[in-house]
């Protein structure tokens, strides 16, 4: 076979396979091969996965980079936090099944998360509620049962500091969001946005309009508040290895609108701009993996599993993307410290406070 037969048949099962929909079964897949920690919660939201077919090394690989690149936003976001002796609020649009607000919640910056929001469709809340309250583990982490309520039809949970939301993020945010959050969610304290692949599935004025509607609501005239928002999702999908995964969605009747204005990692953090944010940084998920993670970690990862389609693995990673970046609303003296905020080589890394 040709080389250039080798690599159109490597984009081809490439694209086929990576879709957003996988990394849920994905991520338990690592869980059980302990690549990634997280099994203690996430058990209780998959039950079944187990049953699941094993999916190809390549996604569990991109799976891995992508929590290990969100974990250390999120980390790092809450380290500057307790070195400015704040508490903090972060929203996970779309959350699905991820467990972040109970592995913060039983980490050793809690302290330092005031509210943490989950908003997703209801079907997706419900069952959520529905796992949270069955067990012992999920619902212990929330409080006493009598700090627990369950609202709206089944369909949301409240606790004295996790919220479980059913929102539809693509109608406006004066319908989606105002009426869900207003007198839950802080103006003055600093939120992190977490959106992970998310925004893809979403019209960029959908998109555009929901960020603004964060802006607008931190936009106090008290000082001290800041915006962050970390963005995990696919781009440049007008190569050979895009349209091949376009057109596998459509098979599912499944579409991108949002890919279509990032053709290049450099054109995602224009995505801010609009907004006024300090700033803002993307990479890619190979670069991620080649840059910004231990090599003797690489090399742990690499035994778990054996990986033999290397060119099908740079394809995917070359497509997918950790963007991140803050709005301040504080004079620039006090917000110098949060413009650290990013990913870091190994030998960049921050003493741990």
């Amino acid at each position: 076979m040709s080389n250039q037969s080798t690599i159109a048949n490597a984009t081809a099962q490439a694209a086929s396979r990576c879709t957003c929909g996988e990394v849920r079964i994905s991520t338990m897949k690592n869980v059980r091969k302990r690549a990634i920690s997280r099994i203690r919660f996430i058990i209780h939201l998959l039950p079944r996965a187990q049953f699941q077919p094993a999916r190809p090394p390549l996604i569990n690989i991109g799976t891995y980079v992508r929590s290990k690149s969100i974990d250390a936003l999120v980390d790092q976001w809450l380290e500057f936090c307790e070195q400015q002796d704040t508490v903090c609020q972060i929203v996970s649009l779309g959350a699905g099944s991820d467990t972040r607000f109970w592995r913060i919640s039983t980490g050793p910056r809690s302290h330092f998360l005031k509210s943490y929001f989950e908003l997703d469709f209801p079907d997706v809340t419900t069952k959520k509620a529905m796992a949270i309250r069955k067990s012992k583990e999920l619902s212990t982490v929330l409080g006493s049962p009598e700090s627990v309520t369950i609202a709206s039809g089944g369909t949301a949970l409240h606790s004295s500091k996790y919220h479980l939301i059913p929102s539809d993020l693509r109608h406006p945010p004066s319908t989606s969001l105002a009426p869900v959050l207003d007198g839950l969610l802080s103006s003055t304290l600093p939120t992190l946005l977490l959106f992970e692949c998310v925004l893809v599935y979403m019209s960029p004025e959908s998109t555009s309009a929901l960020i603004n509607w964060f802006v607008n609501h931190l936009a106090s005239p008290h000082e001290g508040s800041i915006l962050g928002a970390i963005v995990y999702e696919m781009f440049g999908l007008q190569d050979a290895f895009g349209q091949v995964m376009l057109n596998n969605l459509r098979s599912r009747n499944v579409s991108l609108p949002g890919a279509a204005p990032y053709p290049t990692v450099d054109s995602l953090r224009e995505r801010f701009t609009p907004h006024g944010f300090a700033f803002s940084c993307a990479l890619t998920l190979n670069e991620v993996r080649e840059k910004y993670i231990n090599p003797p970690e690489l090399e742990r990862i690499s035994h778990l599993e054996l990986l033999d389609e290397v060119e099908e693995l740079n394809l995917v990673l070359q497509h997918y993307a950790i963007t991140w970046g803050a709005k301040t609303f504080m004079p620039t003296a006090k917000s110098s410290p949060w413009k650290q905020w990013g990913l870091k080589m190994p030998s960049q890394a921050l003493p741990r406070g």
